[in-house]
């Protein structure tokens, strides 16, 4: 779907493909060209199924008392024919376009059609017939239909029953079948699967044909900036303009199909007017070329991506246009350089932002969109997002906001998104970039708005990419006496995963982490992964990693786990995601206590004076609603050197439902933080409760939080000093261990209790930063002296495993 803010209502119907041989005499003249019936559907840009006939003779084709009429792909007893009657004719040569039913989706009406229907078309499968005659055909099998001889033409498409020979393929919400040459009696051969194209009788398309045999080539009222506005929604919207002048800069044949235009003559001196826009085609290829001098008219619309209901801005654009080209090969306007943009983000009126004028000199993404539609360059960009496997990359235009060492850019604060980040999009390839590398040179392109990340350089042409060589990150090998404790997610790991996999991460366990003592693990899968079959267990998962880290030369971890209860942690539907710990035998025991299940709390308890678990591993507060559908902790009870240290390994819920911070209502509302909120709660309850029996207990909280340093359920846990995030221990621009949106940003942490005091800690950056990833989150570890409970006695033990330390080595 593809929702504009001007749109009127759209297709519900959808077409079917049929199922056995053949039927009318091939036709010489009159036959049908093309079905679509998905037009008004989620992801249709048509708002309206069609079906179109043509007439392949010499002379017009009289339609009166003629119909087009649909049946279902498998008709019943009961099913009936629905009808459509025709009249007019068609010319020579020439299309006749019937349209059927509207749905509710789509943003692109069909040309003036030359007949109207009300049926609803399967978009998959289904038969279409042109029938000589209005009465409803009766025939339900492709032999009773050809014996049938008010039939002219017939056409199944997918699954249908009804049809000539074998049916041509089946149709979707974005394709029609369209006929390829004559008439053979075989839809399959006759027919190819596509993108929709209806063309009334007047050679009308969606695209912009014009209907006009003699158009005015005179510029209307409107220019390009009066179209644009001052805000992010044009005064415009929803209204017809006429010969908006301009010459084209770029063209996009596939995906959102269109143009952009610029004006090179007719500028105001508004700085917060963009003078260029984009003209949508829909399933149209544009016709034009870039220096085309063109008048353009159609109807102003606000597409807004990923659905009306969304959170994004919207892309101020010409939809269903007519063009007149009035010359070729006009200069193209040179394209704005941008640089260094204002550092402010957005204005936060406390709701949407879309109607406030645009402040350019103050706010960073209200000049990009003072430059909607525009041709722009930036100069030597450099990358603070890898690029992924939808040819996208993000780039910095200030390069000196919140950098990182890395050549990253931080995001530091909430009010502090880093104005200067702009996502590129390759119209050709991209190659694989990682952060700090550079296009060096003119990356220039047009500039819109897009979903997954806002403003994006839709470029023509790339600098040339010349890589910073990053590596990736090695940590410092642990001292003997202390306790090395890492947190890693390994995104959704489950057997089904390539032994490629595997290895990368086992290799990222053993060389970059250096064997850590404990691993915590989130994203471990079930069994069999994403199958929905109430499978649980995620032993053969642990294995095989177990046994790739083996194979890497580590050590033969151990593990210790809890399978949730089915379907109920969330995370990719079957898979039964759940957090875990390995740990090496060799240098940690595990305090086993049976009990822990699903569903029973683990509680504090006292033994011989300090704080003991009474399930290991046990569940923290499994039944509290603030984990519903998420993840539930998992603490155990290690021990190390005689001392005992409690573990809790962790995943909090996702941020998924926030809006997006680009978007229209700022400040945005992050609804996900309530739940992480609840949960940071319960586990900060838990950890109280041990304090309560011994203030001197070792705790280690570790895992995916799903949020900031600096967010609240952060402070939740550290605001009054007990516990530490030792994210916060690094420098500000160096705090992160995932990369969204070329945003360098942490999710992962490690919060340790303050009787820890003898500790070096380390983001590992190995996965986030590069186009090829293991895992999109980077582990981290902590290499820490655990405490006996004893300031005193610590000191002592503590000079002792120096010594020992330093002989070692």
């Amino acid at each position: 779907m593809r929702p504009t803010l001007p749109v009127v209502g759209t297709a519900v119907a959808a077409l079917v493909l049929a199922a056995a041989p053949a039927v009318a005499a091939p036709s010489t003249d009159a036959l049908i060209s093309e079905v679509y019936g998905g037009g008004g559907n989620s992801g249709a840009t048509l708002t309206q199924d069609f079906v179109e006939l043509a007439n392949k003779g010499a002379a017009p084709f009289a339609l009166d008392g003629f119909s087009v009429q649909y049946i279902s792909a498998s008709p019943g007893a009961t099913t009936q024919w629905g009808v459509t009657p025709l009249t007019g004719s068609i010319a020579p040569g020439k299309t006749f376009l019937v349209a059927q039913a509207k749905g509710t989706g789509g943003t692109v009406e069909l040309p003036a059609p030359d007949a109207t229907g009300t049926i609803a078309m399967s978009g998959a499968n289904g038969t279409i017939a042109l029938v000589s005659g209005t009465a409803p055909l009766t025939c339900k099998t492709a032999a009773d239909c050809a014996a049938d001889t008010r039939v002219k033409d017939l056409v199944g498409y997918g699954s249908a029953a009804v049809r000539e020979g074998a049916a041509t393929g089946a149709l979707s919400n974005t394709t029609s079948a369209s006929r390829t040459a004559g008439d053979t009696d075989d839809n399959a051969a006759d027919f190819t699967v596509g993108a929709p194209t209806p063309t009334n009788s007047k050679g009308e398309t969606p695209g912009g044909g014009n209907p006009d045999p003699d158009p005015d080539p005179t510029p209307g009222d409107k220019r390009i900036h009066d179209v644009q506005g001052v805000t992010r929604v044009s005064p415009l919207v929803g209204q017809k303009v006429t010969n908006v002048p301009g010459v084209v800069t770029g063209t996009r044949a596939t995906g959102d199909r269109g143009f952009w235009i610029q004006d090179v003559t007719g500028q105001d001196d508004d700085p917060r007017t963009s003078e260029g826009v984009f003209v949508y085609t829909a399933g149209t290829a544009p016709t034009v070329a870039v220096g085309d001098s063109v008048l353009v008219s159609g109807t102003v619309a606000e597409y807004r991506p990923g659905g009306e209901t969304g959170s994004n801005q919207t892309l101020t654009e010409i939809t269903s246009p007519t063009t007149i080209t009035v010359s070729k090969g006009n200069p193209v306007p040179a394209p704005v350089v941008v640089k260094n943009v204002p550092a402010g983000y957005l204005p936060a009126p406390g709701g949407s932002i879309e109607q406030l004028p645009l402040e350019p000199a103050k706010y960073g993404l209200d000049h990009f969109e003072s430059l909607e539609g525009t041709l722009v360059q930036v100069d030597d960009a450099r990358v603070v997002g890898p690029s992924n496997s939808f040819g996208e990359v993000w780039v910095t235009v200030n390069p000196d906001q919140n950098r990182n060492q890395r050549g990253g850019t931080t995001y530091t604060a909430y009010d502090q998104p880093n104005s200067g980040r702009l996502k590129i999009k390759a119209v050709g390839t991209l190659p694989a970039a990682d952060v700090g590398d550079v296009f060096a040179g003119a990356t220039v392109g047009a500039l819109e708005y897009t979903n997954f990340g806002g403003y994006t350089l839709a470029a023509l042409t790339l600098g040339t990419h010349t890589s910073s060589n990053l590596q990736r990150e090695i940590t410092a090998q642990q001292k003997q006496a202390e306790l090395s404790v890492a947190t890693y997610n390994v995104e959704n790991l489950d057997p089904s995963d390539p032994q490629a996999k595997f290895d990368r991460l086992a290799d990222g366990v053993t060389t970059n982490l250096r064997s850590p003592d404990v691993v915590v693990l989130e994203e471990i899968q079930d069994n069999n992964g994403a199958t929905n079959d109430g499978v649980v267990a995620a032993d053969q998962t642990l294995r095989k990693f177990s046994d790739a880290i083996v194979a890497k030369g580590g050590p033969r971890y151990e593990w210790r786990q809890i399978d949730p209860e089915n379907l109920k942690d969330g995370g990719e539907p079957g898979g039964n995601i759940r957090v875990g710990f390995f740990f090496n035998p060799q240098r940690v025991s595990f305090v086993d206590r049976p009990g822990g299940d699903f569903s029973t709390p683990v509680q504090v308890v006292k033994k011989n004076g300090r704080a003991a678990l009474s399930v290991s591993p046990g569940r923290i507060d499994p039944l509290n609603d603030a984990w519903a559908n998420s993840r539930k902790p998992l603490a155990g009870e290690f021990k190390f050197r005689g001392r005992t240290v409690f573990v809790v390994a962790n995943h909090f819920n996702s941020k998924g439902g926030d809006e997006a911070i680009h978007g229209r209502n700022q400040p945005p509302n992050r609804s996900s933080e309530v739940q992480r909120g609840k949960q940071a709660a319960a586990l900060k309850a838990f950890t109280e409760q041990i304090r309560a029996v011994d203030k001197g207990a070792n705790v280690v909280l570790a895992g995916d939080l799903n949020d900031y340093q600096f967010s609240p359920a952060l402070k939740t846990l550290t605001g009054d000093g007990n516990l530490k995030a030792l994210i916060d221990t690094l420098p500000a621009a160096e705090r992160y261990s995932y990369v969204f949106e070329g945003n360098s940003q942490t999710l992962d942490h490690l919060v340790v209790s303050k009787n820890i005091t003898r500790f070096s800690y380390d983001v590992v950056h190995i996965n986030a930063e590069f186009a090829d990833q293991a895992s999109d989150h980077d582990p981290q570890i902590v290499r820490a002296r655990p405490s006996t409970g004893d300031a005193n006695v610590d000191r002592v033990v503590f000079a002792l495993e120096d010594i020992l330390d330093c002989l070692e080595s």
